[in-house]
């Protein structure tokens, strides 16, 4: 397998796509053991640099990504996950967490699926 090139900090960039729309509907980040245990379960896992620790996409939500497929870049140093994302990926309700555009001011463009408030009791 190709070598992964971690970050100073043993993390690398997770840009995720949904792989029927194939809108980006996040970024995250993994370290070797959230990527191992992607790998392993097939279900998407990141490590939160706020935080300090692993996550499981939808452990709280319900609104898992299963892996599809998983793409190391040219340089080794960020890895592109299409998934099936289940419900939204974005904390906030949205569909993806790119929900706004710059056109003078951030403007919403995304759609809102679900009530955060109600999700996240």
């Amino acid at each position: 397998m190709e070598k992964i090139n971690w970050d100073e900090r043993g993390i690398i960039p997770v840009v995720v796509q949904d792989h029927e729309t194939r809108d980006v509907v996040m970024l995250a980040y993994m370290n070797e053991e959230a990527f191992n245990l992607t790998v392993r379960t097939g279900t998407m896992h990141y490590y939160s640099r706020s935080r300090k620790t692993l996550w499981l996409k939808g452990e709280t939500s319900g609104h898992t990504q299963k892996v599809k497929n998983l793409y190391l870049d040219c340089d080794n140093d960020a890895i592109l996950a299409v998934v099936d994302q289940k419900v939204a990926a974005c904390h906030t309700g949205y569909w993806s967490c790119f929900y706004r555009v710059l056109d003078g001011t951030w403007k919403v463009v995304g759609r809102k699926v679900f009530d955060e408030k109600e999700v996240y009791k």
